[in-house]
C-alpha cells in the first residue's frame, strides 16, 4: 500500500495544476497523482492541432520532467485505473486499482476529467473509425494519417474542426458533417458560425450541417465510407468527436451528489464536505460576477482546469478562496484563432464587428447595455479588453464599439465612470 496523503486520482492539467499548486503554497504533506493512462502527464491541446501536424513531439507535450516531481515529493503513478473506493467519514480511505494495487488517503481529490462520446451507429467499431480525447487516441490517428486520403470528421465542435482543418492542412480530402442546424451551436452564436464555416469552405472542406449519420460503411474489413443524408461519403479513415462524457462513476459509487458532472462549491469541495473534484468532471456554480443565483456550469477547458485547480488547492491549506473568474477558451483552426471571453447565454443583442480586409471578425454579446461575452477571430486586442471590460465590470457602450477600427480598450468606462 503506498503511503496516505492526498491521492489525486487523475494526472491530466486540473490533477497536475493542484499537485503543483500545492507545493507552491508550501503543503508537506504527501501528494500522489495517479492517471490512468500508460504516459506520463501530459497537455492535451495540441493533440489535434500541433502533434498531429508534426510541429512538436510527443516530449513536448510532458507537463514537467522527473526531477521536478522528485524534487518537489510528488509521487507520479501512470497505468493504474482505479475501480473501487473505501471512503470513510473523516474523508481518508483506501483507493483499490484494477490491478490489485491500493492506494491509502488522508484526502482525496477527483480529477477524473471526462470521456469521449460514443456514437452509436452500424459500423462504429470498423477499424479506422477513431476518437481523439488521449494520447493514444492521438497516436494512433498520426499513425494512419500518412496512408489515407478520405477523412469524414464527424462533430462540429472544437475537436471536431481542429482536427478537420489540421488533416486538410496535411493534404487530405476532408469532410466535415454536424448534425446540429450550425458549426460549435454549444459554444458561439450563429454569426460566428457562419464566419468559421465559410472561411473553411472556402480552405477546401466540405461541410455539412443538419446531418444524419445512418452507418458507416464497410470496405472489406475496414472503414469506407459514411452514410450521410442518404448518400455514401467515401472515408479511409473516420474521426468522430461528438462531445464528451463526465466521468463520475467512481464519485457517484462513494456517494457524491453529481449532475452533468461532480457537483462542488466555490472552494472545489464535493457534497460529503471533504472530497475536492476539479477540471472537466467538476459542476460548479457560476465563477462570473453577478451571474444568477444558483446558476451552475461544467466547463471544458485549460484555463477553468488551472484557476478551479488553485482555488482547490486554497481549500486543501485551509484557506477559502471562492473561485470567481471570466471565463475564456480558446480554438486554434488552420490560420483562425478563435478567443471567447465570458459566457454569452442570455445575450439579447450582438454586434459584429468585422474586417475582411485584414481578416478579423468580433461578436459582441450584450444582455441590455451591459457587455457579457465575445467572440473574436484573429482579433487578440478585442478580446483582451472584453476579457478586462467583464473582470472590472466596466462597460463597452454598444454605439460606440461599431466602428471595428476603433480599438474596444479606449472606450471602456468603469462603473463610476
Amino acid at each position: 500500500m503506498s503511503a496516505n496523503g492526498l491521492l489525486i486520482i487523475g494526472s491530466s492539467q486540473a490533477g497536475v495544476q493542484l499537485a503543483v499548486s500545492l507545493r507552491a503554497l508550501g503543503h508537506a504533506g504527501g501528494i500522489t497523482l495517479l492517471g490512468d493512462e500508460n504516459h506520463r502527464p501530459y497537455q492535451r491541446p495540441a493533440l489535434s492541432k500541433e502533434f498531429l501536424q508534426g510541429i512538436i513531439t510527443k516530449e513536448s507535450l510532458i507537463y514537467r520532467t522527473q526531477a521536478y516531481w522528485d524534487e518537489h515529493r510528488i509521487k507520479v503513478v501512470k497505468n493504474e485505473r482505479v475501480v473501487r473506493i473505501d471512503k470513510h467519514s473523516d474523508g481518508s480511505g483506501v483507493a483499490h486499482a484494477r490491478s490489485g494495487e491500493v492506494f491509502g488517503f488522508d484526502r482525496l481529490a477527483l480529477a477524473l476529467g471526462a470521456r469521449a462520446r460514443r456514437l452509436q451507429v452500424e459500423g462504429a467499431d470498423l477499424p479506422g473509425v477513431l476518437y481523439l480525447r488521449n494520447a493514444d487516441d492521438a497516436l494512433e490517428l498520426k499513425a494512419r494519417v500518412p496512408v489515407v486520403h478520405d477523412v469524414v470528421v464527424i462533430g462540429g465542435g472544437f475537436i471536431g474542426i481542429e482536427a478537420a482543418t489540421s488533416l486538410r492542412k496535411l493534404g487530405k480530402n476532408v469532410t466535415l458533417v454536424e448534425a446540429g442546424p450550425r458549426l460549435v451551436a454549444r459554444a458561439v452564436g450563429p454569426e460566428t458560425s457562419e464566419y468559421l464555416a465559410k472561411h473553411h469552405a472556402e480552405n477546401g472542406i466540405e461541410i455539412v450541417v443538419g446531418a444524419q449519420v445512418t452507418r458507416i460503411v464497410a470496405n472489406g474489413d475496414a472503414v469506407g465510407g459514411v452514410e450521410v443524408n442518404g448518400r455514401v461519403v467515401p472515408a479511409d479513415l473516420v474521426l468522430i468527436g461528438v462531445g464528451v462524457v463526465p466521468n463520475t462513476e467512481l464519485a457517484q459509487s462513494i456517494g457524491l451528489a453529481c449532475e452533468n458532472g461532480i457537483r462542488v462549491d466555490r472552494y472545489a469541495v464535493a457534497s460529503d464536505g471533504m472530497t475536492i473534484a476539479v477540471g472537466d468532471v467538476a459542476n460548479l456554480p457560476n465563477p462570473v460576477p453577478g451571474a444568477p443565483e444558483g446558476d451552475r456550469v461544467r466547463f471544458e477547458s485549460v484555463n477553468n482546469a488551472i484557476e478551479q485547480a488553485k482555488v482547490a488547492a486554497y481549500a486543501i491549506t485551509g484557506r477559502r478562496e471562492e473561485y470567481a473568474g471570466i471565463p475564456w477558451f480558446w480554438s486554434n483552426q488552420g490560420d483562425l484563432k478563435l478567443q471567447i471571453a465570458g459566457l454569452s447565454t442570455g445575450h439579447d443583442r450582438t454586434l459584429v464587428r468585422r474586417d475582411e480586409e485584414k481578416g478579423r471578425f468580433s461578436v459582441l454579446y450584450y444582455r441590455g447595455d451591459r457587455i457579457i461575452a465575445a467572440d473574436c477571430v484573429n482579433t487578440p486586442l478585442d478580446f483582451m479588453a472584453v476579457k478586462a471590460a467583464l473582470a472590472q465590470r466596466a462597460s463597452i457602450p454598444y454605439d460606440e464599439a461599431t466602428d471595428p477600427s476603433i480599438p474596444l480598450k479606449s472606450i471602456t468606462r468603469s462603473e463610476t465612470a
